[in-house]
């Protein structure tokens, strides 16, 4: 009993918007990639949908700093299971939504994850203006306006919400 409270109070010590800043960082700098795989490191499939949609993506851009292509493959899968995984637990999600986008627009055309690029981006579009927390609705804003899957028509949209 006691084992499993502690593992509860660390997994739930795990703020979310460190996860979301600690993500971002590590899409844009290779050096910070494993900090950012460090923080979700006791993260199961278990967990709460969003945290393992997080830990998929770093399990991800590990798979980017492998030396060979069997290896980057072999652990891009393994990311790739928990961000479908969190899909399946909570398809309403929309945060779990905007990391499997991210994930699916910056990854090589050879890995072939690209197929929910429009769902998710309509699953986004649809669900931002019902977004409460005003750190998701920024991060995911900021991301829209800079992402090429989004037109110009809808990042205007969005900006304006």
């Amino acid at each position: 009993m006691v084992l499993i409270s502690v593992i509860s109070i660390n997994i739930l010590s795990v703020d979310i918007n460190t996860v979301r800043k600690a993500y971002k960082e590590a899409a844009q700098d290779r050096t910070k990639v494993e900090t950012f795989n460090n923080l979700l490191l006791k993260v199961t499939k278990k967990d709460e949908a969003t945290l393992v949609a997080y830990k998929g993506a770093a399990i991800a851009l590990l798979a980017r700093q492998e030396k060979k292509v069997k290896d980057k493959k072999k652990l891009f899968i393994k990311g790739v299971s928990y961000v479908e995984h969190a899909i399946g637990k909570s398809s309403n999600n929309i945060e779990v939504h905007f990391v499997r986008l991210g994930i699916q627009e910056n990854t090589p055309k050879l890995l072939k994850y690209k197929g929910h690029i429009e769902e998710d981006k309509q699953f986004i579009l649809k669900h931002f203006k019902d977004i409460t927390s005003s750190n998701l609705r920024h991060y995911i804003k900021d991301y829209i306006l800079q992402s090429k899957a989004f037109s110009d028509e809808e990042k205007t949209v969005i900006s304006n919400q």
